[in-house]
C-alpha cells in the first residue's frame, strides 16, 4: 500500500437522529445519482485528480453498512481504510477521530458527510487549504455566518481578513453564546505534527486550536443534518 500524501478523515458513525430519515443522513438523494455523502467528497476527489495519494479513512458502526457498501464506488479513487468507531473514545465526533488517528500518514483533513461545500472554486477549496497549512499548521475552508442559531450549531469562527488574507482570531464548537463569531468551518487541514490535536476542534470543553489557522472563504457551506437541508 503507497504511502499517502494527504489523509482524510471522515466520521459517519453517527446515528443521524436529528434527520429522522430510515436511511443514513449522507445517503440522501440531492440529483439522480447523487448523495449528500458525493457532494461532501467534491473536494477530496478534486485532491486525487490534482495528483495527490489520498487514503480516506472512514469511522463508521454496524449500523452504517450502506455507507460502506455505497463507498465502493470510490475504490479506484482512494485508498480507503474502514475503521470502526473505538467505544471507550467516546461515541462523538471527538471519538470519532480519536478511532481514525492512528490509521492517518502525512497532513490530515477532516470532511463530514453531511457537510457541503458550495459555490465557485469550492471544488478546489481542500486543496487550496492543505497548500496553506505550513503558515500556522492549520487552515480551514469556511463561511461567512451572521445568523446566531446557525452558530450555535456549528463551527464557530471570528475570522479577520489583512492584506487579503483570512486567518481565524478565535474559534468554538457549538456556542452558547455565539456573539463575536462571523463565520463557520466546513473542512479543516491539519500537518502530520498537529494532527494528535484534531479531536480538540469538535470538543466543545476543549480549548480550539483553530485560533491562528489561514481561512479559505467559500460562498456557501449547508449541514444536511436535517431532513430539509
Amino acid at each position: 500500500m503507497p504511502i499517502p500524501d494527504v489523509s482524510i478523515i471522515l466520521p459517519c458513525a453517527g446515528f443521524g437522529t436529528r434527520f429522522g430519515a430510515p436511511y443514513s443522513k449522507e445517503l440522501h438523494c440531492l440529483a439522480p445519482g447523487v448523495t449528500v455523502l458525493d457532494r461532501s467528497l467534491e473536494a477530496v476527489v478534486e485532491l486525487a485528480k490534482s495528483g495527490l495519494n489520498v487514503r480516506l479513512v472512514v469511522v463508521f458502526g454496524t449500523h452504517k453498512l450502506d455507507t460502506v457498501s455505497y463507498l465502493a464506488r470510490y475504490a479506484e479513487t482512494f485508498q480507503m481504510v474502514f475503521v470502526y468507531q473505538d467505544e471507550s473514545f467516546g461515541p462523538g465526533l471527538d471519538g470519532a477521530i480519536r478511532s481514525a488517528l492512528p490509521m492517518t500518514q502525512g497532513p490530515v483533513a477532516l470532511v463530514l458527510p453531511d457537510i457541503v461545500v458550495t459555490g465557485t472554486g469550492s471544488a478546489g477549496s481542500l486543496l487550496a487549504a492543505l497548500r496553506q497549512i505550513g503558515v500556522a499548521g492549520w487552515s480551514v475552508v469556511a463561511a461567512e455566518e451572521r445568523d446566531s442559531d446557525t452558530l450555535r450549531r456549528m463551527g464557530a469562527l471570528a475570522v479577520v481578513e489583512d492584506g487579503g488574507v483570512v486567518t481565524v482570531g478565535a474559534a468554538a464548537e457549538k456556542p452558547a453564546d455565539p456573539s463575536g463569531f462571523n463565520a463557520f468551518w466546513g473542512m479543516v487541514a491539519v500537518t502530520e505534527e498537529e494532527a494528535h490535536r484534531l479531536p480538540d476542534v469538535v470538543n466543545k470543553g476543549a480549548d480550539s486550536p483553530l485560533a491562528g489557522a489561514v481561512a479559505l472563504m467559500v460562498e456557501r457551506i449547508v449541514n444536511y443534518n436535517t431532513a430539509g437541508g
